[in-house]
């Protein structure tokens, strides 16, 4: 069947091109996202990649799995991309009213944009033996970060081996390099990412699973206390070692106090929200729209949670651009 297809596409069949590809689409979409950070950028390579398979596709005679191939195409586009100049640059503060608080630092990441799912969604198909994560775990926004620090070489043989559980002869042959190069980079890859992990890590409490009662009971608390600008509520959900960020804005706060501190600003401000429930990188996530006196709420951006035992450790702030991807509206009507 397969085979039949192959040959119907490189005769020039679009039809038999698109059932070829289409099982594969999606964890194209999340490997491009992963090598990227950004989901528009991440959508740019995918399709970039499809084109490049089409026109491809008479030189492909099957010593590899069409995956790999696919695979082989879509990690070469983000590589182009990744050393393209003209990456997206940090904005300044652009919230009106609102007395921005001192961050902690600055951010490297600016471009880092959500990935929208939904809790039934495969995020990727079943991994190699080699992984060493959990597919979940390798599209949360922390390890969407970190490996974006990342030389693009080390990025890309760190998630075709430890992600995906590629064989190191297998990524020899997609990054036209040798085994010994690939063991390299690897190695230089974790050890990176190892550096980077708080020393910590080890105490933080798993988050509660998708769907549980123990989310849905802290996501609700979350709720409450930001739609009700309730500053004690909202500081007694935070660990202490709470992590605020805000791309494409770099400005980023780390410890309870200080995020306490950005939240009172918005809050002091007289600013009101209502929130609507979503997903993104596998994490409660919220379409956040600001009140006016019209009695019609604005998007003004998605909120994204990272929890923590029955906390939360990390929120992060995305435009409001971004509410399209998730099916939210621009404004909500009047509540009344």
């Amino acid at each position: 069947m397969a085979a039949n297809l192959i040959e119907k596409a490189q005769a020039g069949d679009d039809e038999a091109f698109r059932e070829l590809t289409e099982p594969y689409l999606r964890e194209l979409q999340v490997h491009c996202y992963r090598m990227l950070g950004s989901f528009q950028d991440a959508e740019d390579a995918l399709q970039a990649t499809l084109l490049a398979a089409w026109q491809g596709l008479g030189g492909f005679q099957g010593r590899a799995s069409l995956r790999v191939w696919l695979y082989r195409i879509a990690t070469n586009r983000c590589l182009d991309a990744r050393r393209a100049a003209g990456r997206r640059l940090g904005r300044e503060w652009d919230v009106p009213g609102v007395e921005m608080p001192e961050p902690t630092r600055l951010g490297e990441v600016v471009w880092l944009q959500p990935f929208p799912d939904l809790p039934e969604d495969a995020i990727a198909t079943t991994p190699g033996p080699e992984s060493r994560y959990e597919q979940t775990e390798a599209v949360s926004l922390a390890f969407v970060t970190a490996v974006q620090l990342l030389p693009p070489r080390q990025l890309a043989v760190l998630i075709l081996r430890d992600v995906l559980g590629f064989r190191a002869s297998e990524v020899s042959e997609m990054l036209d390099a040798t085994v010994e190069s690939v063991n390299s980079a690897l190695k230089r890859a974790r050890a990176a990412l190892h550096r980077r992990q708080p020393r910590d890590i080890a105490d933080v409490a798993p988050a509660p699973a998708v769907g549980s009662r123990a989310e849905d009971a802290l996501v609700a608390k979350f709720v409450r206390a930001w739609e009700c600008a309730d500053l004690d509520a909202l500081v007694a959900l935070l660990t202490d070692d709470v992590f605020m960020a805000m791309p494409p804005m770099p400005f980023e706060y780390q410890g309870r106090d200080v995020v306490a501190g950005f939240c009172a600003a918005l809050f002091d401000a007289g600013r009101r929200f209502d929130l609507v429930p979503t997903r993104a990188n596998g994490q409660p996530a919220f379409g956040a729209y600001l009140r006016n006196p019209t009695g019609v709420s604005h998007g003004v951006g998605l909120y994204v949670l990272t929890l923590s035992g029955d906390r939360i450790r990390t929120m992060t702030r995305f435009e409001n651009s971004v509410l399209p991807w998730f099916g939210l509206p621009r404004s909500l009507p009047s509540r009344s």
